[in-house]
């Protein structure tokens, strides 16, 4: 096996007397698409925050492709820059047009001239469905449109790893779908992939792994299929049993 593009090692992160994971080992080979499940509470939102430092662990090393993050700002910029993230709210700039707002960053981190990061804008636009969009602002856009150029802004980075923090769970039930299908994509085009959701459709279509987490530990990293059909572990059934009508 290669060296896999994240390595995740006896990750531990306390809010105070609150653990919120206590000892995470995780590995994400290059295109694998791994969704984290669980109850709330579990860790898993902690878990993503601390791959691209929106959180410092108390204990434990991340690696992003072979080079442990650092603890200085330098060494976090430009890790964060091989890492993307989309969150529950799309926290895009109101001020800018969606252009604007997918520019911004090749331009002023990866120094890429206004014209190439204006081309690559456009190509994403394109891959995400809303070619037609460029000039809008993004109170004009519904919610699954600034989803999807949230995730356009972030693949603008070029990153290595995506992460997705429940991305669809502001939405509405119609505009799920339609992010959904933008991940799907990447996930068939090979993008590496952490997704913390409740989507168990995506997560039996897109992911190579399901790793279920409960008070702050993995307690079962498997295939969809072993996941969905037998589940090891008694918190797990009892988990798939409250979401899965």
């Amino acid at each position: 096996m290669t060296t896999p593009i994240v390595q995740i090692r006896d990750l531990h992160k306390h809010f105070g007397r609150v653990q919120a994971l206590n000892g995470v080992d995780l590995d994400v080979q290059k295109g694998e698409v791994i969704v984290i499940i669980g109850p709330s509470g579990s860790g898993k939102s902690t878990l993503l925050r601390c791959v691209n430092r929106l959180e410092t662990p108390t204990q434990g090393t991340v690696a992003i492709d072979g080079v442990v993050m650092g603890s200085d700002d330098r060494a976090i910029n430009k890790m964060r820059a091989e890492v993307g993230m989309v969150f529950q709210q799309f926290n895009l700039f109101p001020h800018m047009t969606v252009l604007e707002n997918i520019v911004l960053g090749p331009m002023v981190v990866r120094g890429l001239e206004r014209p190439q990061a204006e081309v690559l804008a456009r190509e994403l636009l394109d891959k995400v469905g809303i070619p037609e969009k460029a000039e809008a602002y993004p109170e004009q856009l519904s919610g699954g449109q600034q989803q999807r150029v949230a995730i356009a802004r972030s693949l603008a980075m070029e990153p290595k790893v995506m992460l997705f923090d429940e991305p669809t769970s502001a939405l509405d039930p119609e505009m799920i779908k339609e992010v959904l299908d933008v991940m799907l994509d990447l996930a068939h085009e090979g993008m590496t992939m952490m997704v913390v959701s409740h989507e168990m459709g995506f997560a039996r279509a897109a992911a190579h792994r399901i790793v279920f987490m409960d008070q702050g530990q993995i307690i079962e990293d498997t295939t969809p299929e072993l996941l969905f059909t037998a589940p090891k572990h008694e918190r797990t059934q009892r988990f798939l049993s409250q979401i899965l009508h």
